[in-house]
């Protein structure tokens, strides 16, 4: 059973979403405040959170923010229909999806069902895409980068490297597939499990993740050493 959290400062809108979640099956928890969502989201894993960006104590951007820092649980933006910059930001901060107030609940309830279906989809993709080895390595290395399949810990000139699950998937592809050039709708449909083509999904998703993940590893972000970009095509690996 899929769980989900729902917030919202609009307890009537909170009651129908969480109604209709309900009535497909799903197992539903709700918060009406900021800080209530982020202590949820810190005490359990959700396969989705719908997380309005107006709230009070702590507003939805900065609420996805902190559940970045230690989790990569997807998350869906409802937004009002006129503030784009909420999307792009929210995009940048590390949202999956998002969904424009007023909305209709089949749509946010597709959305959902796209999220899920991508998750379940996504370390089968990985698995496939990396199927060229009889043998898939344990261990991975290319310089002075390290990175164990089986315990998904990463390590750049001997410093252990904190990655989100998002970002471990996007970093063992390119690693396991030095010097081939993958474009971002490819690492969208791989990494994020046929997203682009099954819910229209924003492949500045990708740049976003690529961004942050050079943060992390990268001796220089501006001057990357392992994940490289070819202009105009995509992205790929070399050390």
């Amino acid at each position: 059973m899929s769980k989900i959290l729902v917030v919202d400062d609009e307890k009537l809108i909170v009651k129908g979403i969480r109604f209709s979640l309900l009535q497909d099956g799903y197992e539903v928890d709700c918060a009406y405040d900021g800080e209530e969502a982020l202590e949820l989201a810190k005490a359990q894993e959700y396969d989705c959170v719908l997380l309005d960006v107006m709230l009070p104590k702590m507003n939805g951007m900065e609420v996805l923010q902190a559940i970045r820092e230690f989790s990569d649980m997807p998350v869906i933006l409802l937004t009002a229909k006129s503030e784009d910059m909420d999307k792009i930001m929210g995009l940048e901060s590390g949202a999956d999806d998002y969904v424009t107030k007023p909305f209709n609940i089949l749509e946010v309830k597709a959305r959902i069902k796209g999220i899920l279906r991508r998750a379940s989809k996504a370390q089968k993709a990985i698995e496939k895409a990396s199927a060229g080895n009889d043998v898939k390595k344990a261990v991975i290395q290319a310089s002075d980068m390290e990175i164990n399949t089986e315990t998904r810990r990463v390590f750049a000139a001997g410093r252990e490297i904190n990655l989100t699950a998002r970002e471990f998937d996007l970093l063992e592809l390119l690693m396991t597939h030095p010097g081939k050039v993958y474009s971002r709708e490819d690492l969208l449909k791989l990494v994020w499990g046929n997203r682009a083509a099954a819910s229209g999904g924003d492949v500045r998703t990708v740049d976003v993740h690529v961004r942050r993940l050079r943060e992390k590893i990268e001796p220089k972000p501006s001057d990357p050493k392992y994940v490289h970009t070819k202009w105009g095509v995509g992205y790929y690996f070399q050390a």
